[in-house]
């Protein structure tokens, strides 16, 4: 049995009468760039996100690209950010003439530890980035309590974490500026790449709006210099008809996790993930943590269970952030997590089969480690 991280074919099966008639759609009017299909699901999703408005966009990159901008960012100031993430989140940073400075993680959550962002918190620091990562929001209330008393601008990355609840909120309205990737393997994924900032002022999204589109205020009229970040059609009209099935597929995903779970119970020697009492995640990945890690991984791939490392190597540790000088043993809880880490498969479609049978296959491999 080959089991997929992710199968996309598996998903596109099931809804394929509506997206081929929405991208027919698009090539029947040839509306290619905005226009209604990119309005209509900006509102739906702002709507979903309950938040007052969103912009779509090009990548999840660009969208932290444009919130951070919107944050009136200079050269020189510091952004916030934890190292267990993708690159996206910090590069985004050093785009701005920025510095970057990374934090350690929560244990439990995998997400930004509120007392390691009080400590770090400088002269200079005027972001804070937390980034709800694996489907599980971070603990933004004491965040943003935080960051209010410092006076400083919070943006969530919500990559990964499309319709996870925090305290009975979606994330993307928990601080002022959201962004989302809808790159193809998301929750709410794209045929393609794509982006997408929520936000609670309409102002601030219509200057978004703008920055994203060459910094046009009519056709030929450019009020300042903006970039070529807009989503087009295509991608929206795929998105619109994913959204209206994204929480079907996120009970799904918890479903799963909570199998896997279960039938994890009885291997002390798997961490499998926890959950807050007071969220909703939505399983983008379940990742275990595992000895012996490389050797399990070679293990479960050998036997047809494609699984995939979220994140083996520390943005800290990583060479492109040598100048930051933080050697290992820095952020011990991001280390330790990173050296065990492995995602298993995790997708709607999914068959409880397939679930048992990377179970088992991941069982026989931590009894071979261990023998």
């Amino acid at each position: 049995m080959k089991i997929p991280l992710v199968d996309l074919k598996a998903q596109y099966d099931t809804i394929k009468p509506e997206i081929d008639a929405a991208i027919q759609d698009i090539l029947d009017t040839t509306r290619f760039i905005g226009g209604p299909p990119v309005a209509d699901f900006e509102a739906a999703f702002a709507s979903y996100c309950e938040a007052t408005a969103a912009v779509g966009c090009a990548s999840g990159t660009a969208a932290l690209h444009l919130a951070l901008i919107e944050t009136g960012i200079q050269p020189g100031e510091e952004v916030i950010t934890v190292s267990h993430t993708f690159i996206a989140t910090a590069e985004v940073v050093r785009m701005c003439g920025a510095s970057v400075k990374m934090i350690d993680i929560d244990p439990h959550s995998y997400c930004m530890d509120p007392a390691a962002l009080e400590a770090a918190i400088g002269e200079k620091t005027r972001v804070v980035i937390p980034v709800h990562l694996y489907g599980h929001p971070a603990d933004m209330d004491p965040i943003n309590e935080i960051a209010a008393r410092h006076n400083l601008h919070v943006i969530e990355d919500a990559a990964q974490s499309h319709g996870a609840r925090y305290r009975g909120r979606r994330v993307g309205s928990l601080a002022p500026l959201g962004t989302f990737s809808f790159y193809p393997g998301k929750n709410l994924g794209a045929y393609g790449d794509g982006g997408g900032i929520t936000c609670r002022d309409s102002a601030a999204a219509e200057r978004i709006a703008q920055l994203a589109n060459h910094g046009r205020a009519e056709k030929y009229e450019h009020k300042i210099e903006g970039f070529n970040y807009r989503l087009d059609a295509l991608q929206a009209a795929v998105l619109g008809v994913k959204l209206r099935h994204l929480d079907q597929w996120n009970a799904r995903r918890r479903e799963i996790a909570a199998r896997y779970t279960e039938l994890l119970a009885d291997v002390t020697e798997v961490t499998t993930p926890q959950t807050a009492d007071d969220v909703e995640a939505v399983f983008h990945l379940y990742v275990v943590q595992v000895p012996e890690r490389d050797r399990v991984t070679e293990h479960l791939r050998e036997h047809g269970v494609m699984v995939q490392l979220h994140y083996p190597i520390p943005l800290h540790l990583q060479p492109a952030y040598a100048h930051l000088g933080l050697h290992r043993g820095t952020l011990p809880v991001t280390e330790a997590l990173a050296e065990r880490c492995i995602s298993l498969p995790c997708y709607p479609e999914l068959t409880d089969e397939q679930i048992t049978h990377t179970v088992s296959v991941l069982k026989d491999a931590v009894a071979r480690v261990l023998a």
